[in-house]
């Protein structure tokens, strides 16, 4: 069974990113892979940051996730599993793959730059392994308390078949040795992360390619833990550890969206009136060779959804396109589906009159005004007026009452086109497009109708 997870930190509103990640890894596990079982698709909330971690965000997250049905089929939270990242840590450490070090960031960034300044690569010295246990003393004594890195094996070489890049290798001597815990005893990502995968059970982890360089870290970490006797025995991994997809970071028309990340997080599409059925659209196959269309059948996105599809260039996020996907997915709707969203008063009948004006379902009070009014006509010329009373005296009700006004007025001015049409349109609604006629004059029924076609004429006081 394939197990895919998510794991977001709660220190702000996901974005269109986080919704990608989300989705893909839904989408695996609800795909089964090659036609196997549905998998299960895990929510890990990644909360050890407890200063930047707010409950708010956690609940967000729930609410974005279910909003977007994306139901996960079980939840973690990092902070309650603390006990397992010390075990995890013990263990490493009896095995020499954690080892302390006391430089200060400004130690740190020296080094890095007299690197760069003599054209080397800018990774970590390991001086802190040629430290004596008396030296280390020393430095604890005078209080500075160690921060942690895990060594990485320079003979163990690094590669794995990624499902989106194809074969992926690292040296590891190019790569510095990761910290992995905080002076403060606090953890950064590397090894809870590791140790969370191991226990979850989980098979895939499919992220963005700015992870590449952790995998590559994580990679030896799982091995590590491996043979220090960590991870459940059935999980179904390869060679010690999940397999690993990294698909191509969402990019704007101008380059990063990170500027923009605020205005294209979940709670602001949907304040929008985004349908959530919109951004899966777009979101599924952005990036893929596959064509982005409005798909409301969420089985359709399942059925469809292979990683051989990805491609490596960056996947260009295009407001524009939402807009028109949106646009689409709303005129697919069935009455049945937003009925409870609809002003008071509109019934099937008018749902389907207003349906191919909206872009957004919001926008229905906006046009059900053209029924209930009260609507503000143009000023008609004198030939108009003449033609619009002819219109008033002509209006007779019947199953279709456009067609036999039309027709009647047709035979009676000789008018045809939009000399017939557009003024009866805009002594009707107020404006010079909108829903077809023939559906929404129906609806504003037989004794507004004439009523306001004799104002339309000067026959009636405004």
């Amino acid at each position: 069974m394939i197990v895919t997870r998510f794991a977001p930190s709660p220190t702000g509103h996901l974005h269109v990113g986080n919704l990608r990640t989300a989705l893909h890894n839904w989408l695996l596990a609800r795909s089964g892979g090659s036609g196997s079982a549905t998998g299960r698709f895990l929510l890990r909330i990644d909360d050890t940051d407890a200063q930047r971690s707010r409950e708010e965000y956690v609940e967000a997250i729930r609410q974005d996730l279910a909003w977007l049905g994306l139901q996960p089929d079980g939840e973690y939270r990092q902070s309650e599993r603390m006990d397992l990242y010390e075990d995890a840590f013990e263990k490493l450490k009896e095995a020499g793959r954690v080892y302390p070090a006391y430089e200060t960031a400004q130690e740190l960034e020296l080094k890095r730059k007299i690197a760069l300044g003599r054209g080397l690569p800018p990774i970590y010295d390991r001086a802190a392994l040629a430290l004596s246990d008396e030296q280390r003393a020393a430095k604890e004594a005078e209080g500075i308390a160690p921060h942690w890195r895990f060594k990485l094996d320079h003979e163990e070489h690094i590669d794995w078949a990624d499902g989106v890049r194809g074969p992926v290798k690292f040296d590891p001597s190019q790569l510095s040795d990761p910290v992995i815990r905080r002076a403060d005893g606090s953890w950064l990502y590397m090894l809870p992360s590791v140790v969370d995968d191991m226990d979850m059970g989980v098979t895939d982890v499919l992220r963005g390619e700015d992870h590449v360089s952790n995998t590559a870290v994580q990679v030896q970490m799982f091995s590590a833990l491996h043979e220090a006797g960590m991870g459940p025995d059935h999980c179904d991994v390869v060679d010690s550890f999940p397999r690993f997809g990294h698909t191509a970071l969402l990019v704007g028309k101008e380059g990063k969206l990170s500027k923009r990340l605020g205005s294209l997080s979940c709670e602001a599409l949907r304040e929008r009136g985004i349908e959530p059925e919109a951004i899966l659209s777009l979101l599924a196959r952005l990036g893929t060779s596959q064509p982005v269309e409005p798909i409301a059948d969420r089985q359709v996105l399942i059925e469809t959804f292979d990683l051989e599809t990805f491609g490596r260039a960056p996947a260009k996020f295009d407001d524009a396109e939402l807009e028109r996907l949106n646009t689409a997915i709303v005129h697919q709707m069935d009455y049945a589906e937003v009925q409870g969203r609809l002003p008071e008063g509109i019934d099937e009948a008018g749902w389907h009159a207003i349906r191919p004006n909206l872009s957004h379902v919001s926008e229905a009070a906006e046009w059900w005004r053209l029924v209930t009014g009260p609507i503000e006509q143009p000023e008609f010329s004198d030939e108009d007026r003449a033609f619009l009373g002819e219109a008033a005296d002509a209006l007779a009700w019947s199953d279709n009452p456009w067609g036999d006004l039309t027709t009647a007025l047709k035979e009676r001015t000789g008018r045809k086109g939009k000399p017939l049409f557009l003024p009866l349109r805009q002594a009707l609604t107020g404006m010079d497009h909108g829903p077809d006629m023939g559906e929404l004059l129906p609806l504003i029924g037989e004794d507004e109708a004439r009523a306001r076609l004799e104002h339309a004429a000067g026959q009636t006081p405004a």
